[in-house]
C-alpha cells in the first residue's frame, strides 16, 4: 500500500512538472491561431449562436488570464459551446502558444 501510494504521488509530481514546465511559443502559435481569428479578430464581432454575444478582442491580455480561460472552457466552467468546442481541441502545449501570441499583440 505503501508503495502504490508513493507511485501515485511521484506520478502526481511528474505531471506537475511536466505542467510547468510549458513554455508559450507565440511564434509556434501563428500556425494555431485560425480559429480565433475569425471572432477575436474582428472589432465590435458580435456572434450570434447560441445568442448576441460581443466577442472580447483578446490581444494585450495577459497570458495567464488566456491560458486561465482556456482552460475554464476546456473543463466546462465556461460554457460558451463555440469556445468550449475550440479549447477541448487544444493540448497543454497549444494553449500556452496562443496565449503567448495574443499577450504580445495590442
Amino acid at each position: 500500500m505503501k508503495k502504490l501510494l508513493a507511485l501515485l504521488v511521484l506520478a502526481g509530481l511528474a505531471n506537475y512538472a511536466a505542467a510547468a514546465e510549458l513554455v508559450g511559443d507565440a511564434k509556434a502559435a501563428e500556425n494555431k491561431i485560425a480559429q480565433c481569428i475569425g471572432c477575436h479578430g474582428i472589432s465590435g464581432y458580435k456572434a450570434t449562436f447560441p445568442e448576441v454575444y460581443s466577442v472580447p478582442m483578446i490581444g494585450g491580455q495577459s497570458a495567464k488570464y488566456i491560458e486561465s480561460a482556456l482552460h475554464a472552457y476546456k473543463k466546462g466552467d465556461r460554457t460558451h459551446p463555440s469556445m468550449r468546442g475550440i479549447a477541448t481541441s487544444l493540448s497543454e502545449q497549444d494553449i500556452v502558444d496562443v496565449a503567448a501570441y495574443y499577450s504580445q499583440k495590442k
